[in-house]
């Protein structure tokens, strides 16, 4: 049989056909990633799997992931990205792990915005209060004064009504003027160096920076 990757053996490729036919076919009509390159994801992810001996990635996997490769290192937005893309918070399932691929690397603005948004407020409220906005900016500055100097003027940026919260409606409209405060209370997204290190590790090839010579 012609082996879908070389480093596994005869049973593993198999085993791997027989999981994820049917989601190959689904998440390439249902993305923008090619068929090769739904394959490619889903190889890394059934390694994962493996590894566990199981059918599903530990959250500890996509800790490392995004501590090693994709350059996030704030381990309270690496917690919230994995409850929005989970179901439970605890496993990472093939969905799970193409929704993270498809917000980083093809998602809209729109949808890197809803993405950033339900991250940034994954500690239970729909809306960003003062209390949201001071634990967040916590990690950028070292004394109170700077903390509270911070919260005034992102509330004066984003809180465009004057209710005291920020809703995703004030968040997008300011965002789509500055795209550059899409995350404004924390790195959610790789950046463009990070992003070609993680298309060239997962062979998404429609990622791969263009050559220079």
């Amino acid at each position: 049989m012609n082996r879908i990757d070389l480093t596994l053996d005869d049973m593993a490729n198999n085993k791997f056909l027989t999981l994820y036919s049917s989601m190959i076919k689904n998440f390439t009509t249902s993305t923008d990633f090619s068929s090769t390159e739904v394959v490619s994801l889903l190889i890394v992810f059934y390694k994962y799997a493996l590894s566990n001996r199981s059918r599903v990635m530990s959250t500890s996997q996509l800790y490392n992931l995004f501590l090693v490769i994709f350059g996030i290192f704030d381990v309270t937005i690496i917690e919230r990205i994995a409850m929005n893309i989970t179901l439970d918070g605890r496993s990472i399932t093939p969905d799970s792990w193409i929704r993270l691929f498809r917000v980083f690397f093809t998602g809209t603005l729109h949808e890197r915005m809803k993405f950033a948004f339900e991250v940034y407020t994954s500690a239970g409220t729909v809306v960003l209060n003062r209390e949201v906005v001071g634990l967040a900016i916590e990690n950028f500055f070292s004394g109170d004064d700077e903390d509270e100097d911070m919260c005034e003027f992102l509330f004066e940026k984003f809180d465009t009504d004057k209710d005291g919260v920020i809703g995703f409606e004030e968040y997008s409209e300011i965002v789509q003027k500055q795209p550059a405060l899409l995350e404004f209370l924390g790195k959610i997204f790789p950046d463009d160096k990070d992003r070609s290190l993680v298309a060239y590790c997962h062979n998404i090839e429609s990622m791969f920076p263009p050559d220079i010579y």
